[in-house]
């Protein structure tokens, strides 16, 4: 886009299919390298991402030529279809519908790269579904508790 300049940046948060722990350890770094090829090849940075056993958090240097949902869309569709090419588990591995999208200006990058960055330290203190509460409720974005999680995996 000629004569185009933004700064957007978004933490992009998104939860495993029923918030089971099914992305295990020795496959976090080999994920998360698809994951930012997926954003890479949509024309788009990746500045942070971190693979919990349940949910995935990015922050990500948007340009204007895609929409966040379609970018998510993008990303879960390619990264679980990765998953269930390598055969991760023995069940077929899906995320859960939605995801949480927050703002950030150039001046908080740093703490958001640190928080993404220390998911391992920050989840001894609380689990996903709280986290995730405090980031909706810090955005004052407005959500029905019943539909946040899909608890059953349906």
């Amino acid at each position: 886009m000629a004569n185009t300049y933004t700064q957007i940046y978004i933490q992009v948060v998104f939860a495993v299919k029923g918030c089971q722990n099914l992305i295990k350890e020795q496959f976090r770094i080999e994920l998360q390298k698809y994951i930012t090829g997926i954003v890479s090849n949509r024309g788009q940075k990746l500045i942070s991402i971190f693979c919990m056993p349940n949910h995935t958090h990015l922050l990500i240097g948007i340009k204007p030529n895609i929409s966040i949902s379609d970018l998510v869309r993008d990303i879960k569709a390619g990264s679980s279809g990765f998953i269930n090419q390598k055969q991760w588990m023995l069940a077929k591995f899906n995320w859960q519908e939605g995801f949480g999208a927050f703002s950030y200006s150039q001046s908080q990058l740093n703490d958001v790269v640190q928080y993404i960055e220390n998911q391992k330290e920050h989840h001894k203190k609380a689990s996903f579904k709280e986290e995730y509460k405090l980031l909706l409720n810090k955005f004052k974005v407005d959500y029905q508790d019943a539909y946040l999680f899909d608890e059953d995996g349906n």
